[in-house]
C-alpha cells in the first residue's frame, strides 16, 4: 500500500525546498539532497555552498558543456552564477564550522527521536566515511533530512533510537519523509503533515517511535513531478 501511494524523490525534494528562506546559504548533501536545488519557489534564490570550496554555484551544465576544473563535492559539474566565489578547501569548512550556512539538507539512514542522525555505515555496501556531514549537521544554522520513510525491506528509517554509526548528536529539526513532515522537538517526533491517502494509524505503524501531535495535521500536497 505504501510504495502505491508514496511521494517520489522529486516530490520530497520539492517539498523540502518550499521552506528554504529567501537568500539563505545552503549546504545540499551528496546524491539524493542536490534534487533540492531544483525545486527553489519563485521569486526567492538560495545561494549553494559546496565543502570543495565554491559558494554561488548554478544548475548543471548541458551535457557536452561541462568544465571539468568546476564540480560540486558530488563530483557533478556545477555552472557559476555572477558572484560566484572559490576558496580553499580549509576555507569552507571554516564557514561551515564558524556557523555562516543557514541551512544543511542531508539524507539518512536513521533518524532518531532525539534528533541524532546515522547517514553512513561501515562494510562494502554504505558511504564508506562521515566525511563533512559531522561538520554540517553541528555548524548548519538549521539541519533538515530527507528520505524515504522506510527502508527497502519495510523497516522504520525514523526510529526511537539510531543503531547505525551517528553522524551527529541531537541535530535534525525537519525530517521530510515520503510520507509525511515530522518536527522533532523536546526529543519526541511531532506530526506537521502527512500524505491524506494514509491513515495516522498506519503511518505509525511504520514509524519506529511515537508520533505527537501538536494541534491540527496538515495534509501533504506537492505537484506532479
Amino acid at each position: 500500500m505504501i510504495n502505491d501511494i508514496k511521494l517520489t524523490n522529486a516530490q520530497i525534494a520539492w517539498r523540502a525546498a518550499q521552506d528554504i528562506e529567501d537568500g539563505a546559504y545552503v549546504n545540499l548533501g551528496i546524491g539524493f539532497p542536490e534534487m533540492v536545488a531544483q525545486y527553489q519557489p519563485e521569486g526567492r534564490e538560495a545561494i549553494f555552498h559546496t565543502e570543495n570550496g565554491v559558494l554561488g554555484f548554478g544548475q548543471a551544465p548541458a551535457e557536452g558543456d561541462e568544465d571539468w576544473d568546476l564540480i560540486n563535492a558530488g563530483k557533478k559539474a556545477i555552472t557559476l552564477k555572477p558572484g560566484a566565489a572559490f576558496f580553499h578547501h580549509a576555507d569552507s569548512f571554516a564557514m561551515v564550522r564558524g556557523g555562516h550556512l543557514d541551512v544543511a539538507i542531508l539524507g539518512a539512514y536513521q533518524i532518531a527521536q532525539n534528533g541524532d542522525l546515522a547517514n553512513w555505515r561501515v562494510g562494502n555496501k554504505g558511504v564508506p566515511a562521515v566525511g563533512g556531514a559531522m561538520d554540517l549537521v553541528h555548524g548548519a544554522g538549521r539541519v533538515a533530512v530527507i528520505t524515504d520513510h522506510v527502508t527497502k525491506d519495510g523497516k522504520p528509517k525514523l526510529v526511537a533510537e539510531c543503531t547505525f554509526p551517528l553522524t551527529g548528536v541531537g541535530c535534525v529539526t525537519r525530517v521530510y519523509t515520503s510520507l509525511a513532515v515530522v518536527d522533532i522537538q523536546d526529543g519526541h517526533f511531532v506530526l506537521r503533515e502527512k500524505l491524506p491517502q494514509i491513515s495516522l494509524e498506519d503511518l505509525q505503524a511504520v514509524t519506529g517511535a511515537e508520533l505527537k501531535l501538536d494541534g491540527p495535521v496538515a495534509d501533504l500536497i506537492v505537484p506532479e513531478l
